[in-house]
């Protein structure tokens, strides 16, 4: 993996999975002056290849032909899984596989023998935050893996992240996004309540958000999302479904702890109901503003 750094020019980067953050990521990385190569499962329309300037690839080992950098954003660990076995049936030497996916520790430790025989590396490196902090260069990067995997990939994550962390070995990346994103379950799950307890006790949700943003209660992802909450804005920052996908997850990781959890519990069952009433693809803070009117 030194070739490329040592000849000064940029790695050329494939990402594999081109939804909203795969084509965050390959938007990101392409108007930075990276050559992109993309795939996703669906194929890319020749229109879509230029609106984000990358080259659209056929298949996964196009891709790897094509890069000297792997970026996964995939939607579980069966998709993981499925291209990372693929990606090792060829060559991938000297080759970074980053996967910035939303999963299981332990899905990529389990394939990082797998890419080894193949000439890879492997690297996890879940993003926090949503499409528009990607493209930003604002998002939050966890990164598990060897130390130099993680110099190599820097100068990719300095790209897409003003937040980078380097919490450890391989999974533990992986670890960190489920701790983060486990509290950020419980807070919206707090707000909702919060809300409608305040709304019985004569409050106005104005007034109740108004407080609450200017107070030690106050988070980043809950004062961007007051215009949602309050039914001025349509903006989608992350899906309902989204959230019960990785409510599953974050559950079935504490229970292979042997952790309870009963506040993610209760957060999954509220954005699962939501979900189920038809809203999967609204904003996860869409769910707190029904609540409320309901209340």
């Amino acid at each position: 993996m030194s070739s490329v750094q040592s000849s000064g020019r940029k790695p050329r980067i494939g990402v594999l999975g081109l939804g909203r953050m795969g084509r965050a990521i390959a938007a990101r990385l392409a108007g930075q002056g990276y050559d992109v190569a993309g795939w996703t499962r669906s194929g890319i329309a020749a229109d879509t290849a230029r609106e984000f300037h990358i080259t659209a690839c056929p298949d996964i080992r196009s891709v790897a032909a094509a890069a000297d950098i792997m970026v996964l954003s995939l939607s579980d660990d069966a998709a993981v899984t499925a291209v990372i076995e693929e990606l090792s049936r060829g060559d991938l030497g000297g080759k970074l596989i980053a996967d910035t996916s939303t999963v299981s520790p332990d899905t990529l430790r389990r394939q990082a023998d797998a890419i080894g025989r193949a000439g890879g590396a492997p690297l996890d490196a879940p993003i926090s935050g949503g499409p528009d902090m990607v493209l930003a260069g604002k998002a939050g990067l966890y990164i598990g893996g060897d130390a130099a995997h993680v110099e190599h990939f820097m100068p990719l994550a300095q790209v897409l992240s003003n937040r980078i962390h380097h919490v450890g070995g391989l999974g533990e990346g992986a670890a960190a996004k489920i701790v983060n994103n486990m509290m950020l379950m419980g807070y919206w799950q707090c707000l909702k309540e919060a809300l409608q307890v305040g709304k019985r006790a004569g409050l106005k949700v104005e007034k109740m958000l108004e407080i609450l943003s200017g107070s030690p209660a106050a988070s980043g992802a809950f004062v961007h999302r007051i215009p949602v909450i309050l039914g001025q804005s349509d903006e989608i920052g992350f899906t309902v479904s989204g959230v019960v996908k990785d409510g599953v997850l974050f559950g079935r990781t504490a229970e292979q702890y042997g952790v309870p959890v009963p506040a993610t519990e209760a957060a999954l069952a509220s954005f699962r109901e939501y979900r189920d009433a038809g809203h999967g693809e609204a904003d996860l803070a869409t769910m707190v503003r029904a609540a409320y009117d309901d209340a």
